[in-house]
């Protein structure tokens, strides 16, 4: 009878899926799964306020139509905020994972440099989000640092764009760069996750593979390309997934304001429970597509 009830190892490992993500689906099911219901219910519905509530007059797409094509807003500020992904996600985490090989090197106050990269996830009120919610440059003119600070160390955005000229790149290459620059605390504050992810799966590389490969005579570059970036390229794959759901949730998101602003600044719930949704179905097609190239190069080391 004992033998009829024993489980195998894949059924325990199904069952320990179920078990992590219970806590998850118990949340869902109580706090989300309706209000979720009824914003789809609102997006096809106008809503009329009455003395005992409100009612619901069925408008078909109505509602999305009048998101879509009269609003006057809406769809430069959703396209906006999709270039915008497309721009952060890449420099993102090319900075995660050139900060969590960084931190990885033994040297000492490793584990200061460590918690000094995730300290924007955790920090997320007082000055970070005051910074966050105005031009950082003017904080540190207000600060007394001075206007001229940048420009006396050389690092102000026409000096840098002069040297990348002066470099030879691509007047394209020489814009990308300089947004970046433009927008680094943005990119630290956005890779403390992906940062702590990566570390973990640089420290899941055996170094065994390094030994090997520097007896056959592999440079540091070499092993890089050839161990450490094939072995990591999972947790980038779900770095790339965080960072790119991340980059389309923050609340310094100017669609989540906009559709924030229509329904409790215009009281308008139903044209912003349609604006959620048309977000909602652009969030998964960008989400699918990034899973689709990021998953093609992605290699699974069989352990």
């Amino acid at each position: 009878m004992r033998g009829r009830f024993r489980m195998t190892l894949a059924q325990k490992r199904r069952n320990s899926g179920y078990l992590f993500i219970l806590p998850w689906l118990i949340g869902f099911v109580f706090l989300f799964a309706y209000p979720l219901i009824q914003s789809i219910q609102f997006s096809f519905n106008r809503i009329i306020i009455t003395t005992g509530g409100y009612e619901l007059q069925f408008v078909g797409w109505g509602n999305y139509r009048e998101a879509l094509f009269v609003h006057a807003r809406y769809i430069r500020v959703l396209t906006g905020s999709i270039v915008q992904m497309v721009s952060d996600v890449p420099l993102i985490l090319i900075f995660s994972l050139f900060a969590a090989v960084l931190v990885n090197q033994k040297f000492r106050g490793r584990m200061f440099a460590r918690a000094l990269f995730f300290l924007p996830v955790i920090l997320t009120s007082g000055i970070i989000m005051k910074m966050l919610q105005q031009d950082w440059m003017t904080a540190i003119t207000q600060a007394g640092m001075g206007e001229n600070t940048f420009d006396s160390m050389g690092l102000s955005s026409v000096n840098l764009r002069r040297y990348l000229r002066e470099s030879g790149l691509n007047q394209d290459y020489v814009s990308y760069i300089l947004a970046a620059v433009d927008n680094i605390y943005g990119i630290i504050n956005q890779s403390g996750v992906q940062i702590l992810v990566l570390l973990a799966g640089l420290q899941s590389v055996s170094s065994s593979l390094y030994e090997a490969a520097y007896i056959e005579g592999a440079t540091r570059w070499e092993a890089f390309w050839k161990i450490t970036f094939p072995l990591v390229s999972p947790f980038l794959l779900a770095c790339a997934v965080y960072t790119t759901i991340d980059s389309f949730t923050a609340q310094s998101n100017e669609t989540m304001r906009l559709v924030h602003d229509t329904a409790f600044g215009q009281q308008q719930l139903a044209l912003s429970a349609a604006m959620a949704w048309i977000y909602f179905v652009a969030i998964m097609a960008v989400l699918g597509a990034v899973i689709a190239l990021v998953s093609r190069k992605v290699f699974y080391h069989e352990s």
